[in-house]
C-alpha cells in the first residue's frame, strides 16, 4: 500500500515539538488531514544498583494532574546519541552515571499522532554523578527492590506507560541477574 504525504505544514512549535498538518493520499484515493505531534526522540533508562534496586522518580505530572513514580526519562537532544542523552538524563534525574549502559529495546508512544520514539536503556554500575535538573522538573528518587518494582506494575499501581514497558521488557534479564 502507498500512502502520499501531498503536502505538509507546521502549525506550532513548541520547546520539545513541533505540531504540523499533512494532507496524505490513501491508498483508495481518499485526502486525509492528519495532525502529527513531530518529536526527534526520548530516552528511558531502567537503573539498577548492584542490590538490585531500581531508581525511580516521583514527579508531578500537569496533564496528568498528579505525582507519577517513573523510570528517569528525557528528551534526546538533537543531534546528540541516544546513548549520550540515556547519561545525561539518569545524571540528571537520580544524580548518578553508570558503568554500563545497554539499549534493551523501543517503542513508539503513540504512534496514531506522533513520531516520537522512545529508546530503552538498561543502566548498571550505578556511581555518583549528578548533573543539574532541568528547571521545569521538581522531582524526588525513589529506590525500590526490582520483585517490588515488578509487583507494582502488575497491580496496576503505575501509570506510566514508558515505566510499564520498561519493566516488563527487562523482566527476564532482571531474573537472568537474579534480581527477581
Amino acid at each position: 500500500m502507498t500512502f502520499e504525504t501531498e503536502s505538509s505544514q507546521t502549525v506550532f512549535e513548541g520547546r520539545v515539538f513541533k505540531v504540523r498538518q499533512d494532507w496524505v493520499r490513501y491508498p483508495d484515493g481518499r485526502r486525509i488531514l492528519l495532525d502529527i505531534v513531530d518529536h526527534h526522540g526520548a530516552v528511558t533508562i531502567l537503573p539498577v544498583d548492584d542490590e538490585g534496586q531500581i531508581w525511580f522518580i516521583r514527579q508531578y505530572r500537569h496533564a496528568a494532574g498528579k505525582e507519577l513514580l517513573e523510570l528517569p526519562a528525557g528528551v534526546a537532544e538533537a543531534g546528540e546519541a541516544v546513548e549520550t542523552s540515556a547519561l545525561r538524563e539518569l545524571r540528571e534525574e537520580i544524580g548518578m552515571g553508570a558503568n554500563h549502559m545497554e539499549e534493551i529495546g523501543g517503542f513508539y508512544l503513540a504512534p496514531g499522532y506522533s513520531t516520537e520514539y522512545m529508546h530503552v536503556f538498561l543502566a548498571t554500575g550505578l556511581y555518583a554523578a549528578p548533573l543539574p535538573g532541568d528547571e521545569t522538573e521538581l522531582l524526588s528518587v525513589e529506590k525500590i527492590p526490582a520483585r517490588q518494582a515488578l509487583h507494582l506494575a502488575e497491580a496496576g499501581l503505575l501509570d506510566d506507560s514508558k515505566s510499564l514497558i520498561t519493566l516488563f521488557w527487562a523482566r527476564p534479564l532482571l531474573d537472568r541477574l537474579g534480581w527477581i
